[in-house]
């Protein structure tokens, strides 16, 4: 095994995390703002009012997208898995 294809492997890996990670964080930095401009409007600064819409967006988004997300990791585990015969020489 080459650095190069150690090099490789873990930018793949980089990728995939940024890729599932993605929709979220998208989702939560989206409430955040949201409700952070609503406690600025408002002058209500209760930290549970930030807190719960965060965290029933993060559940819906891992609802929606949790099939897309389950369906690439093991595709990309797959893909690695099939790749060891080659990598180790």
């Amino acid at each position: 095994m080459t650095p190069d294809t150690v090099m490789a492997i873990g930018s793949r890996a980089l990728e995939m995390t940024l890729a599932l990670a993605a929709p979220m964080l998208l989702a939560a930095l989206i409430t955040g703002v949201v409700i952070g401009a609503f406690q600025a409007a408002t002058s209500i600064n209760e930290m549970t009012l930030s807190f719960i819409p965060k965290l029933v967006a993060i559940s819906l988004t891992l609802a929606i997208a949790g099939p897309w997300m389950l369906k690439t990791l093991v595709g990309y585990t797959h893909e690695l898995i099939v790749s060891i015969p080659g990598l180790i020489n």
